[in-house]
């Protein structure tokens, strides 16, 4: 902003330099010709005069003398003709006396008393020069003809130095201005970049460093007291929300566990007809414990800030498929892992492991036996460069797959597919979308070529990506790993 402001004060500050100066440089150049080429007409006008009484009085013969004289005063040339057009002296070129100049068109002009004032060019030089050529006497009475000749070379110097100074004075007042604009434009942002820092700070979860309301325009102070109580407001809010969190988790957690005692405790007590009814209320009140650990575990991921960090897609791939052979192999499903090279991936502390554990649970619960899922680890190139930018974790099952419809909600919290069983509790795949937007992925449902799902998790390139600027401790990313329903559904560490 503080460019654009510049940028526009100095554009409108060169615009009325130049509507200035430019004119103002041509007209300079133009009056001093003019003045130039009328004292010249002047002075030869002059010299006419004197050699026509010269002439009258016999005296030809101090003409050479005069036309030096005039000549070295005035810093040109002369050449003085008869009323015939024949050279009587030259101050350039002893060699012209004597030769018959009348067919010159300034010569013929004078003796037709017309006197001539021009410029033209002398081809050895290519200099430019000023000619005058006036008559001696008038109408018929023309006894002699003067022709004088300036180099113009000076007074173009006069006027490159006028442009230079001009120009020096136009960058003068370009530079003052820019002094001038950039301060101003640096006091009115001030307040902006006051308040982009503040809401910097409050995206990272707390202001430090609050905008200040008692300087700037009177908008921006409004904006920034009004900023500053919506920021307050707002983290008082997210302070009671983590804080309900924190109590939730506490609070719950030890009803849970005693309801679940008390109901294992009546199972001696119960009679045979009685113990299914005791084991669906102890399903439903495990579903009902893993819901309350997903519920946290969500809640913490959106109230905390993190940090990304690099971890080895590959290995962790490897070894969660190797954890989680044993329990494929109970439900006679093969676990294929692709893409063995190592590719480090930008993700939250512990989240990798918890993607991938919730993916495979999900894949292997729909998985028929002897059937399998894949799990291809896949760089993909940046469009129009070589280097890769994103990896590509595809978990790839062959169950009864779903609709785009079904795709599109799959993320949804407490959403299940028609055809899901039903102690799922719904927010593992919320949970994996979350983990990974977290580390600055994104992750799709697409339907696998041969039938089934396709789970695609796409993450930063270590090498290519940044870290964030997100704080949060560790224990708070673990304790949500842990929670994770899917890893508690299947048994897995």
């Amino acid at each position: 902003m503080t460019r654009r402001l510049l940028l526009s004060h100095l554009s409108l500050i060169l615009l009325v330099l130049l509507a200035l100066e430019v004119p103002f440089g041509v007209f300079y150049a133009r009056s001093e010709l003019s003045r130039f080429s009328h004292t010249a007409e002047q002075g030869a006008m002059t010299l006419a005069e004197v050699c026509e009484d010269k002439m009258e009085h016999g005296l030809t013969a101090d003409l050479p003398e005069l036309a030096d004289a005039y000549g070295q005063r005035t810093g040109g040339t002369v050449l003085v003709a008869d009323r015939r057009g024949v050279v009587l002296t030259d101050t350039a070129a002893h060699a012209m006396v004597g030769k018959d100049l009348s067919a010159e068109p300034d010569i013929s002009s004078a003796l037709h008393d017309h006197p001539v004032v021009g410029t033209r060019r002398a081809p050895p030089t290519d200099g430019e020069y000023l000619f005058v050529t006036v008559p001696g006497g008038s109408n018929a009475a023309v006894a002699c003809v003067v022709r004088t000749v300036y180099s113009l070379v000076p007074l173009k110097a006069r006027v490159h130095t006028a442009w230079l100074v001009l120009a020096a004075t136009g960058l003068g007042v370009l530079a003052a201005a820019s002094l001038i604009g950039f301060a101003l434009a640096r006091s009115i942002t001030r307040p902006v970049r006051a308040l982009e820092r503040a809401t910097a700070q409050l995206a990272e979860g707390r202001i430090t460093d609050p905008p200040a309301t008692d300087c700037g325009p009177p908008e921006l102070r409004r904006l920034a007291a009004s900023f500053t109580r919506t920021a307050t407001r707002l983290q008082h809010l997210l302070q009671a929300q983590q804080a309900f969190a924190s109590d939730v988790s506490h609070q719950l957690k030890t009803p849970l566990t005693a309801l679940r005692l008390r109901l294992e405790n009546f199972e001696p007590h119960l009679a045979p007809c009685a113990q299914g009814s005791l084991d669906k209320a102890l399903g439903e009140l495990e579903r009902l414990s893993r819901m309350v650990q997903g519920l946290l575990a969500l809640a913490r991921l959106e109230n905390t800030e993190i940090r990304s960090e690099a971890a080895d897609l590959s290995a962790v791939v490897a070894d969660r498929a190797g954890i989680w052979t044993a329990f494929a192999d109970e439900q006679q499903v093969e676990i294929l892992v692709s893409g063995g090279t190592s590719v480090p991936v930008l993700v939250v502390p512990g989240a990798l492991e918890q993607i991938i554990d919730n993916l495979l649970s999900n894949a292997l619960r729909v998985s028929a036996p002897g059937t399998s899922v894949t799990l291809a680890v896949v760089n993909t190139p940046a469009q129009g460069g070589h280097a890769p930018l994103m990896a590509e974790l595809h978990v790839i099952d062959q169950g009864p797959g779903m609709t785009e419809a079904e795709r599109r909600r799959a993320f949804d919290r407490f959403w299940r597919a028609p055809h899901a069983d039903h102690d799922g509790t719904g927010l593992g795949l919320a949970l994996v979308r979350h983990l990974t937007r977290a580390g600055g992925g994104e992750v799709t449902l697409e339907a696998a070529p041969g039938g089934g799902l396709d789970a695609v998790v796409r993450l930063r390139h270590a090498e290519c990506g940044t870290q964030q600027d997100r704080l949060a401790t560790t224990s708070d990313i673990d304790s949500a790993a842990r929670s994770a329903p899917a890893r508690r559904s299947a048994g897995v560490p």
